[in-house]
């Protein structure tokens, strides 16, 4: 007898080539035309219609469309867990591309892992985290402390609020190219999102790279810190004290 889902439709759909590269480039969570696709994939816009429409009907895309053009994006975030998970066996496997990429040093550095912060520094960030005892260890993944409530509030980030999401809290997701683990769950996505807002990282065009600016980078360094009342500091960087504490 067999039981439990039927997997290996979904899988030969990934497996595709040009499918794949499809769904790699959509994870850096931002909409894309079939013809960014097709360029994407290497395949004509003819050929890149017939996969486009592969990966709607199994709920691996969804679309958008906004006057003449139609914009394609991950359907949810199921959907990039899975792909990250992917990526995390196929590095494991020796699965790697024969030739890097030019960005490839800055995509380990710091980079969107669909909408949350990956890499080296997301790495980073989240160690920092758990050693503070903003978070911790929980069955169902990670927790947030009282105290790591009040450094996310310090932040602009309400943890009540994100935690009322359709999605788990903050979990901790498995980095490809550290092979550690960096935050991922709504609490992720709202820090990666803060970042952004404040100026302090941007994503690279055409890419999953984030580029930090030179508050951003002090902005890290503060939160980073062994000291909690150096990581809790929620003003702008520049306006630090010279010690780099945020206490009166």
């Amino acid at each position: 007898m067999k039981d439990g889902p039927h997997i290996a439709r979904i899988a030969a759909l990934i497996g595709d080539s040009a499918r794949a590269e499809v769904l790699t480039a959509l994870m850096a969570d931002r909409a894309l035309t079939a013809t960014e696709l097709a360029d994407i994939a290497g395949v004509t816009k003819q050929t890149i219609s017939a996969h486009l429409a592969k990966l709607l009907d199994a709920g691996l895309l969804a679309v958008e469309s906004q006057g003449r053009h139609r914009y394609f994006r991950l359907a949810d975030h199921d959907v990039a867990q899975l792909l990250e998970s992917l990526m995390n066996v196929a590095v494991r496997a020796g699965a790697v591309r024969l030739r890097s990429s030019p960005r490839e040093p800055a995509l380990r550095r710091a980079r969107a892992c669909y909408d949350h912060l990956a890499g080296e520094v997301g790495v980073q960030l989240h160690e920092a985290l758990l050693r503070q005892g903003y978070l911790h260890a929980a069955d169902n993944g990670l927790a947030v402390t009282r105290a790591g409530a009040e450094w996310f509030a310090h932040q602009g980030i309400d943890t009540a609020v994100v935690a009322r999401q359709r999605r788990m809290l903050c979990r901790p997701c498995l980095d490809w190219s550290e092979r550690r683990h960096h935050l991922g769950g709504a609490l992720g996505a709202a820090l990666l999102q803060r970042l952004l807002e404040r100026g302090w990282a941007r994503r690279e065009k055409d890419s999953r790279v984030l580029h930090f600016s030179a508050e951003g980078e002090l902005a890290l360094r503060a939160w980073l810190a062994p000291a909690a009342g150096e990581a809790a500091c929620n003003e702008a960087p520049t306006a630090l004290p010279a010690g780099g504490s945020c206490r009166p």
